[in-house]
């Protein structure tokens, strides 16, 4: 049988000396008490001297142990010193056996120390200061036990206290060791500093107390105050040493300050100095008692901050919550400044630290925060290694706090899977291209979007004399809320009618949005699930609104008195007096909402029939009501699958050649992983990678410009400068499957360098989507590409210069460029993003607008009041012509309070598809639509007709701007164009007081077409002749607006033999270029209400385009006002009824609301 060997491990600590070195210095728990055992020997002996001296009387007399003592008072008087009461005091035998008992200790534990400390160098370990005070306070002691005589020597043990010193700081260094924890470098050092005065004080007050037993015989009490009125450099004077010893011991101690203190305050102040860069801690009882949330970014820009401190703390509930910021490079000045204003001051923690770090996520107490945000740097050049960052910074704080719910921004797309855990993640680059497209479509969709993801209570404005602003501001307080159906005074009554009629009457009687529902045993959220939807009280509804519910007043002013009369509602609209909501007021956080005539009337009765208002008294087409219950023969809007075969027949129709067949399906190839899939138009078989490029021809096509391609729809072009897998994301959106075939408008993306294979294998599929290498600061490039068929022109920001030396100058040339292009081609709408908000006001800029200067007062003093959203009265921004992404980082940080914003936002921008929920898009009011008169009335035929919600309009008004000093906006009103010739809209005429008409967005087609336009364009001709004739005193002032204007024609003659010569050496043909200086008066109208004619024809003269969120029942339509809608997903119910729904779709709108509800005719 073999024998087990034993096996001892660790044979390095297997001696003697190593064991008693693991003992009392390795090991941190064993060493910790052996200190803390030393430092109570310290102090002990320190008090057993205080005791002695108590305890001690000279006039007994003085001399050795068990010698004769000698009286020698009577020598007080005499200037010899009396040495002996300086060497002998009298130390009762019992104090002598204590304190020889303590050094006997002391003394066997400090050589065992330096022996197990000993590293060859003896003296070293001899001449230390600590060791040479052990033998002092030590060796006299033990010689004593073999020596009587000298029991009563003075030792002085007094300067035990530098060695109690000396071991507390050892003590708190291994404390910290053994209880893993970081301690305050701040604190150890005021400690120290504490310990080194008091160790001075005590040394000169038991120094100078003995020394003076030779002199006056100063108590320990005296001895005291002298030391503090001296080192606090008072000196009374009233008490002094009075011999050469204690003298000397003054003048040593003094000096021995001079050096220790100013060394020790010198750490002091540099340990401080770093703790405010690295901005301490947040202490341990504070986040156990108060909320916090955590902000980690790679670098803290002012922007940033006050973007997220301003939408956080919106929030009333968020009031009592700290912000701990949490970054690894030092406070910037202008963040330093900001977080010592009070109101921040109080709130705001920065702490200098890295989030991978885990002793800083300690400082931060990540474990008990709420949240914690993690931002990327955006404006870094390599933005990949920005997400690589993240991605780590999001991991390290996962796996030291798992609990903590973590807020992430990604800015590739390409990488946001690796963050899929964190509870929210916004990706940058996807909702930027999504909102650059819809803006393509959907007019001005950034800009409601970023109204909507904005914390506002609609206050921006209101002072101000212009209609259109403070009807822009009050509507810009609309913001998404929700609130559980069954606890709602909105939607409560509604329980089991469907969710269009609940979306009507919700509008009608509170002025409040009903867009979308989440059922409680399904986590989708559905916008606009249309009217088969029937409402449960367990539903959560989402709802825009000025205020939540809950922080609403509810006030019936008319209810109780029709009851009584038995008015009870008889469904007949009155007229605008009747209508309810419109009178709404937001002030300190509640809204009061007047509610007149607001009975629930029966559904048999909710038909609002029109009075005879024309003089032939014939009846105009009234609005059908909207139903409980869905009617199964006339719901939704036709079904586009259906609708298939007739785009195929028409275009077969139109072209003898082959048509090329589009299929709807799912894209095959996506560029990266966790995109969303989305029903699209597709080609039938992949186009070749030759067949891509625009400008050049291959064995397939011969095409090598726009033109050639002839396409009936205008282009879209996207100047970027790399093709990133965000740009995926511009293309999903512009070829949905809900968009009609014949509307789908081409797409050249214009790249400053080529893309890479793998993009092209995501976008061969789809139809009508092409490329070009160029930039836009390249006419040749521009000219090819062919921007002279293009609608819309859209510039991405460019990665390389998002960064610049000169805060604010990364977008100079981005600007410049498209300043450039304003004035080549005034009609083209560009659509630009830009780093930095504020630079949107060079945008369309020109120098001597007036208008623009009272619109940049107007911002100054909306940011003086706190506004979050002082840019939205910029005239580009409300026009929806700018956008930066930074306005979207509102998104995450709301979300913190409305978990469902990323969603909803993501629904609209068409990011996601969620089966049976609804998509954005636009309708246009023409003419034939002006009957309807009001937004309410509005509400109801799209409920009524195609179940499609309504949420808000894009509205252009022509505007003419004098050049005079600003002295009141009021009195540079507005040129009028008044339509009271024209019947068909005498309802429509200065309903707000100001002498104004507002024109939308006309089409680019033909005037002859629209004789209202030219009607309307000739009256302002003669209206601004006659404003000329009446002030004769401006004659000479008109005559040189006359010459200015001839001087630009002749610039915009140049500006046309440049672009045509261009195109002539390009070998393209001119034709499709139009000359501004030969464009007639009509035309003229028409490009200034589509709001891109600049600088060419009259500086004077610009439209106004903002976007109303939720406008009040009551407002009145406008000619060409754009109307965002929510239409539900056509593709929810075909299995169930589409053959009903074809049969139903030639009579949907009735008469003057077509079927024809394209959002691209813009």
């Amino acid at each position: 049988m073999p024998t087990g060997v034993q096996v001892e491990f660790y044979v390095n600590e297997n001696t003697f000396k190593e064991r008693l070195k693991l003992f009392f210095i390795k090991n941190q728990r064993s060493s910790l008490r052996i200190r803390l055992f030393n430092f109570s020997l310290k102090l002990l002996t320190c008090l057993l001297y205080i005791v002695r001296v108590l305890l001690d009387n000279p006039e007994e007399g003085i001399g050795c142990w068990e010698c004769e003592k000698q009286n020698y008072t009577a020598f007080n008087q005499s200037t010899n010193i009396n040495w002996s009461h300086i060497f002998w005091v009298d130390r009762k035998t019992p104090l002598w056996a204590v304190q020889v008992s303590i050094a006997l200790i002391s003394f066997l534990e400090t050589m065992l120390l330096t022996y197990l400390s000993y590293k060859g160098n003896i003296w070293e370990q001899i001449f230390r200061i600590s060791f040479v005070l052990e033998m002092i306070n030590t060796v006299p002691f033990i010689i004593t036990i073999f020596w009587p005589p000298l029991r009563n020597l003075f030792i002085p043990v007094f300067l035990n206290c530098w060695l109690a010193k000396y071991a507390l700081e050892n003590m708190i260094n291994d404390l910290h060791r053994a209880i893993q924890r970081t301690q305050s470098a701040m604190f150890n050092q005021v400690l120290i500093l504490i310990c080194t005065l008091l160790c001075l004080v005590f040394t000169g007050t038991c120094g100078i107390q003995h020394l003076e037993r030779a002199g006056e015989k100063l108590s320990l009490f005296k001895s005291f105050y002298f030391c503090i009125v001296t080192f606090s450099t008072v000196g009374y004077g009233d008490v002094t040493p009075k011999i050469w010893p204690s003298q000397l011991l003054v003048v040593i101690m003094i000096c021995v300050a001079l050096v220790v203190l100013p060394l020790q305050f010198e750490e002091l102040v540099y340990l401080w100095m770093e703790r405010q860069k690295s901005g301490g801690n947040y202490s341990r009882h504070r986040a156990q008692t108060e909320k916090h949330v955590v902000l980690c970014v790679s670098s803290l820009k002012i922007d940033l901050l006050m973007d997220f401190l301003n939408e956080f703390y919106a929030h009333p509930r968020l009031q009592d919550y700290y912000v701990v910021i949490l970054c690894p490079t030092e406070m910037d000045i202008q963040v330093r400044r900001v977080l010592q204003i009070p109101l921040w001051s109080q709130r705001v923690i920065y702490l200098q630290g890295s989030a991978l770090k885990d002793q800083d996520l300690m400082r931060a107490k990540m474990d008990n925060g709420e949240a914690c945000f993690i931002l990327s740097s955006r404006n870094e050049v390599d933005r990949t290694a920005a997400d690589h960052q993240t991605i780590l910074r999001a991991w390290a704080v996962k796996d030291f706090a798992p609990n903590c719910p973590l807020y992430v921004q990604i800015l590739k797309p390409e990488n946001k899977f690796h963050v899929k855990f964190a509870d929210h993640v916004v990706c940058e680059e996807e909702c930027k291209y999504a909102m650059l497209a819809l803006n393509c479509v959907c007019p001005a969709t950034s800009t409601l979007i970023t109204l909507l993801v904005h914390t506002s209570r609609g206050q921006e404005g209101q002072e101000s004399p212009e209609q259109w602003q403070r009807m822009y501001g009050r509507c810009s307080g609309n913001e998404v809320y929700h609130i559980r159906m069954g606890d709602s005074k909105f939607f409560m009554e509604y329980e089991g009618k469907s969710f269009t009629y609940a979306a009507f009457h919700a509008h009608k009687k509170y002025g409040v949005c009903l867009i979308g529902i989440r059922r409680e045993e399904n986590k989708s959220i559905l916008l606009n699930p249309g009217p088969r939807h029937i409402m449960a009280a367990s539903d959560t509804c989402f709802y825009i609104n000025i205020t939540k519910e809950e922080n609403s007043a509810f006030i019936f002013k008319q209810e109780e008195k029709q009851k009584k009369k038995g008015f009870a509602g008889r469904g007949s609209y009155d007229g605008p007096s009747r209508l309810p909501v419109h009178s709404i007021i937001a002030s300190m956080g509640t809204v009061a909402m007047d509610l007149q005539n607001t009975e629930c009337r029966p559904a048999n009765s909710s038909k609002l029939a029109l009075p005879a208002e024309n003089g032939s008294g014939t009846r105009r087409p009234s609005i059908a009501p909207v139903l409980e219950l869905a009617d199964t023969s006339s719901l939704l809007p036709c079904d586009l699958l259906s609708d298939q075969s007739e785009d195929e027949m028409t275009q077969s129709d139109e072209e003898g050649s082959a048509v090329v067949e589009y299929v709807k399906g799912y894209p095959p190839n996506s560029p990266y992983i966790g995109s969303s899939p989305t029903l699209c138009h597709l080609l039938p078989e992949k186009a070749p990678f030759c067949c891509l490029r625009l400008d050049k021809g291959c064995k397939h096509n011969s095409f090598e410009d726009a033109k050639a391609y002839g396409f009936k729809n205008k282009l879209i072009i996207v100047s970027a400068e790399t093709a990133g897998n965000g740009l995926y994301n511009f293309i999903v959106p512009l070829r949905a499957y809900y968009r009609s075939r014949k509307e789908l408008n081409p797409i050249v993306l214009l790249l400053d360098n080529k893309p890479e294979h793998h993009f092209l294998e995501a976008i061969c599929c789809f139809p009508m989507v092409y490329y070009m290498e160029g930039t836009i600061d390249n006419l040749d490039s521009l000219l090819q590409c062919g921007i002279i068929y293009a609608d819309n022109l859209v510039v991405v920001d460019k990665e390389s210069t998002m960064s610049a030396e000169e805060d604010y100058m990364a977008d100079a040339k981005t600007i410049v460029n498209v300043q450039t292009m304003f004035r080549l081609f005034p009609s083209l709408s560009i659509i630009t993003e830009l780093t930095h908000p504020s630079n949107m006001r060079f945008m369309q800029f020109r120098a001597k607008d007036s208008y623009s200067l009272a619109l940049s007062k107007l911002e100054k003093r909306e940011r003086e009041n706190g506004s979050n959203l002082a840019f939205m009265f910029r005239l580009p921004f409300a026009a929806g012509r700018v956008f930066s992404i930074s306005m979207l980082d509102t998104l995450l940080y709301q979300s913190f309070v409305k978990d469902y914003m990323i969603t909803i936002t993501r629904l609209l921008l068409g990011l996601d598809t969620t089966p049976g929920s609804g998509y954005l898009c636009a309708m246009k009011i023409t003419e034939d639509d002006l009957w309807i008169r009001t937004y309410g009335r509005l509400f109801q035929k799209l409920c009524s007709s195609s179940a499609e919600i309504p949420i808000g309009i894009y509205r252009t008004e022509s505007h003419m701007f004098a050049t005079s000093e600003p002295h009141d906006i009021r009195a540079q009103s507005q040129i009028s164009i008044n339509v009271e010739d024209c019947e068909d809209t005498k309802d429509v005429k200065e309903h707000w007081g100001i002498k104004t008409s507002h024109h939308r967005n006309s089409c680019s087609s033909d005037q002859s077409e629209h004789p209202l336009l030219r009607r309307k364009s000739m009256q302002w001709a003669r209206r601004l002749s006659r404003k000329g004739n009446k002030h004769s005193s401006k004659t000479a002032e008109w005559i040189s607006q006359q010459r200015l204007s001839l001087y630009r024609r002749s610039e915009r003659q140049e500006l046309s033999e440049l672009v045509k010569n261009r195109m002539k050496h390009l070998g393209l043909p001119t034709t499709g270029y139009e000359d501004v200086a030969n464009l007639t008066a009509s035309d003229v109208m028409n490009r200034v209400n589509l709001g891109y004619l600049q600088d060419e024809m009259n500086d004077h003269q610009n439209t106004l385009s903002y976007v109303l969120i939720n406008p009040p029942p009551d407002t009145r339509l406008e000619l060409n006002d754009i109307v965002y809608l929510i239409r539900s997903d056509p593709l929810a119910h075909v299995a169930n009824d589409g053959h009903s729904r074809k049969s139903s779709c030639s009579n949907k709108l009735g008469s003057g609301n077509p079927e024809t509800r394209d959002e691209t005719q813009l």
